[in-house]
C-alpha cells in the first residue's frame, strides 16, 4: 500500500509541490497548496500516511481537505485498517470524487513468487533455502526486497553463481545466521548449552538482541504450527506449517520437548522480553536475553 501511495505521489507533473505528512500535520497541506512559485501557482501533491489514527477533529479536517482538492492537485490518503473507524470510513466512501483502492495483507506464497520473479529479472541466483528465508524476512516489504536484490546483484558481479544462506544472511544484515540457528535449535531442544550460546552471540559476534528475539520467535511459532497440524493428523505437518531451511529438518525433533501450553507461554515470554528490549526499560539487554533463554530451557522455568 505504501509503495502504491508513493508511486502516486511522484507520478505526474514534475514541478508539483510534493508533501508527505502525518494526520496531525494536515495544516502543512493547506500551507503548501497556497504557496506561490516565482512564475505562478504550483500544483500540490500530498500524501497523508496514517489517516486511520485520526481523532474526531483530525477526521473532520481531513474530510474538509478531501472536498477542497482543486483540479491539478492530488491528495493521497493512506489508511491501513480504516474499516474499524466506521464513521470516517463511511464519510470517506460517500465523497463522490474519492477514488478508492483496497489492499489486503500480503500473502506469503504470493510474495515468495513475486520475489522469485524479481530475482529472475535481475539474473540473480540464490539457493532455494535462501530464497524462502528472504521471503520470510521481507514478506510484504517490496522496496526492501528490491534493495536486497540489488546488493546481491552487485555482490555476484555477473558471475552467475548460486548464492547461499551465508552470503544472503550477511547482505541482508542478518549477522551470523548459522550461529543464530544453532542457538535457536538449542533453545528448542531445551538444552542448557543455549545460555552460553546466547552470551557468545551477543559478546563475541555482536548480534543485536532484537534480531535474536526475531529468530527465536519465528522458531517457536514454527513449533506451534507443526504441533497444530500434527495434532490434526496431517500427513505432512512440516509442509503444511510452511517450514523451510534448517527448521524443516529439526522441528520434528524439537517439538517432542514441548507441550502446547508451554509453547504458548514461551511466546508470551518472548513478547515480554521484546517489550523490555525495544522499550525504555533500564534493564540490561544481554541480561534480558540470558534470563529469557534460561527460563525457556530450565525445567519449570516457564512456570516461575
Amino acid at each position: 500500500m505504501v509503495e502504491a501511495a508513493e508511486a502516486l505521489l511522484y507520478a505526474g507533473e514534475d514541478g508539483a509541490v510534493r508533501l508527505r505528512v502525518d494526520v496531525n500535520e494536515l495544516s502543512r497541506i493547506e500551507e503548501g497548496s497556497k504557496n506561490q512559485s516565482l512564475f505562478g501557482p504550483s500544483n500540490c501533491y500530498a500524501l497523508v500516511r496514517n489517516a486511520q489514527s485520526a481523532n474526531p477533529k483530525q477526521s473532520e479536517h481531513l474530510l474538509r481537505l478531501v472536498g477542497q482538492v482543486a483540479s491539478g492537485n492530488r491528495l493521497i490518503v493512506c489508511a491501513p485498517g480504516i474499516e474499524w473507524k466506521k464513521a470516517l470510513h463511511k464519510k470517506m466512501q460517500a465523497e463522490g470524487d474519492v477514488a478508492q483502492c483496497e489492499f489486503f495483507l500480503p500473502d506469503a506464497s504470493g510474495f515468495a513468487s513475486w520475489l522469485k520473479s524479481e530475482l529472475g529479472k535481475a539474473e540473480v541466483k540464490v539457493s532455494e533455502d535462501a530464497m524462502q528465508w528472504m521471503a520470510e524476512c521481507l514478506c510484504g516489504m517490496r522496496q526492501a526486497a528490491r534493495q536486497m536484490i540489488e546488493r546481491l546483484r552487485l555482490y555476484d558481479n555477473g558471475k552467475g553463481a548460486t548464492l547461499g544462506m551465508a552470503v544472503v544472511g550477511d547482505l541482508l544484515g542478518e549477522r551470523a545466521p548459522e550461529a543464530l540457528e544453532d542457538w535457536c535449535h538449542a533453545v528448542a531442544l531445551r538444552e542448557s548449552e543455549a545460555v552460553s550460546l546466547a552470551a557468545r552471540l551477543m559478546r563475541d559476534q555482536q548480534v543485536a538482541e532484537v534480531q535474536m528475539l526475531s529468530w527465536l520467535g519465528t522458531r517457536i511459532q514454527q513449533l506451534l504450527l507443526y504441533s497444530w497440524f500434527a495434532a490434526k493428523n496431517d500427513r505432512n505437518p512440516a509442509q503444511s506449517a510452511g517450514l523451510f531451511g534448517e527448521a524443516r529438518k529439526k522441528v520434528a525433533e524439537e517439538v517432542r520437548c514441548w507441550r502446547g501450553p508451554e509453547l504458548m507461554l514461551a511466546m508470551s515470554r518472548i513478547n515480554e522480553a521484546e517489550k523490555l528490549i525495544k522499550g525504555a526499560s533500564v534493564e540490561d539487554k544481554p541480561v534480558v536475553i540470558e534470563r529469557l533463554t534460561l527460563s525457556l530451557v530450565r525445567e519449570g522455568g516457564l512456570a516461575a
